[in-house]
């Protein structure tokens, strides 16, 4: 990782964005404390957060909404429910209906 003060990266600006071009990270300093990095953008893309599934599924439904129109989700067999005992640690866990 290349090192400079915010003066030379003044200075030498265009230099120092070509080596983060390159794949250099250039850390920017003020009395010797690192306050900054200048990063290649490939770099940046790379490091954004990426979006959840929770997101992905919520765009999908959507774009699909014609698609899941009526649709009420897969039944389960009567022998699948949840016993009563379950349903009341859930209830008593978040206070709610299940």
């Amino acid at each position: 990782m290349c090192r400079a003060t915010i003066y030379d990266a003044r200075n030498n600006f265009s230099a120092l964005v070509k080596k983060a071009e390159a794949g250099e990270p250039v850390e920017l300093t003020r009395h010797d404390k690192p306050v900054a990095v200048i990063i290649s953008y490939k770099e940046y893309e790379e490091r954004k957060p990426k979006k959840s599934f929770i997101d992905w599924v919520t765009k999908f439904k959507k774009e699909n909404a014609d698609v899941f129109e009526g649709f009420e989700g897969i039944p389960i067999p009567k022998d699948e429910y949840l016993d009563e005992a379950y349903a009341e640690r859930i209830r008593n866990i978040w206070g709610e209906e299940v």
